[in-house]
């Protein structure tokens, strides 16, 4: 029996040794500044991330040699950078990481906010719940967008004066506009000053607050702006003016119904409501109160009309920056194209598999 299971115990031991070694199997070697090996492992996690970020339930062998050969261009790249003493600082990666964490929040956030949403929303560290997201832990989600920044730092200083010159002509602005005049209009909106005060630990102190501040709006409505200026006394609440639409999904970001936001714009401007006490699925958050300020009108939009009310950039700008924004990102794509070409030679690459024998390894899980 002894005999058995120790028998079984070393194939065990094997079958795990093997599977190391094969996640361990280099795929190719960059070397154009330093040696940089790419291996099985490496690319099954870029994979999975690819997978996870596509919302797909399995890729091809073919998808995985694209993702092996985008590794090898992001590491030539990044390489050729550095060879060049471009550096991105970890200040630079932390912000576009915090960016883009407010950005899907809705909301500016630091890294401790955001962990503290994710814990409570679904009860997960920010490193169980980015790998179950994208494939990344936080550390490896940072990795990667340094190597996005450096590799958008070289394109820039390689193209610098190229990509300054685009800019579209006027006949492009027009023809643009002609053609998606549809989309260039007004709803019916107001300019709303809206203040909140959440409960925080102490609801008597917000409702204090609040009780507090719309006394004074209501004596002043210039207050609102000293109100927008500064946390008074280290209070905690929010004075913002807020732009809404005629619509129902303004009415849900407002957690008010369709009939309650229709109410709302039969209201004479400079009306100023009751303070109210705001919820979300029946549980109290805090207490609020608005004023109406502007009122505006639906409308069809000329080029030349303001984009959005009381701003000064016209539709005009708007569809400039819009079409620049898209030649750019056109022309840096074919230019870092243009340079993985120049750079992808024996010298700096070596593929330690191709052809069959690489799509055999890439069929393999």
């Amino acid at each position: 029996m002894k005999r058995i299971v120790i028998g079984i115990i070393l194939s065990l031991v094997a079958g795990t040794a093997l599977f190391a070694q094969n996640d361990l199997q280099p795929l190719a070697v960059v070397k154009l500044n330093k040696s940089e090996t790419i291996t099985l492992k490496q690319l099954r996690t870029r994979a999975d991330a690819f997978q996870k970020q596509a919302g797909l339930t399995s890729i091809t062998p073919e998808q995985r040699k694209e993702i092996l050969e985008a590794l090898i261009d992001e590491k030539l790249v990044v390489q050729a950078a550095q060879k060049e003493g471009l550096t991105i600082t970890d200040s630079q990666v932390n912000a576009r990481f915090l960016k883009i964490l407010s950005q899907y929040v809705g909301k500016p956030v630091t890294e401790a906010e955001f962990a503290d949403i994710i814990k409570k929303n679904t009860g997960k560290g920010v490193d169980e719940y980015m790998i179950s997201q994208v494939g990344m832990n936080v550390a490896d989600f940072k990795a990667n967008i340094k190597n996005q920044m450096i590799i958008e730092g070289y394109v820039l200083a390689k193209k610098k004066n190229e990509i300054n010159a685009l800019s579209p002509s006027g006949e492009e602005i027009r023809a643009f506009y002609e053609m998606n005049k549809k989309d260039f209009v007004w709803t019916d909106m107001l300019k709303l000053y809206l203040v909140t005060v959440p409960n925080g630990k102490d609801k008597v102190a917000a409702r204090a607050t609040a009780t507090d501040m719309y006394n004074k709006y209501k004596k002043d409505p210039k207050m609102g702006e000293t109100f927008k200026k500064s946390e008074e006394n280290g209070k905690s609440y929010q004075a913002v003016d807020l732009l809404v639409e005629k619509s129902a999904q303004h009415a849900r970001q407002l957690g008010m119904s369709s009939k309650e936001l229709l109410a709302m714009f039969n209201k004479d401007i400079g009306f100023v409501s009751d303070l109210s006490v705001s919820s979300v699925d029946g549980k109290e958050q805090g207490f609020y109160f608005y004023a109406i300020l502007k009122k505006y009108s639906a409308k069809q939009l000329d080029l030349f009309d303001s984009a959005q009310p009381d701003s000064n950039i016209t539709v005009y700008e708007n569809v400039r920056e819009y079409l620049t924004a898209q030649m750019e990102a056109q022309f840096k794509a074919e230019a870092l194209q243009e340079i993985i070409r120049t750079l992808d030679t024996p010298e700096n690459v070596d593929r330690k598999k191709t052809g069959n024998a690489l799509l055999e390894i890439l069929s393999s899980w």
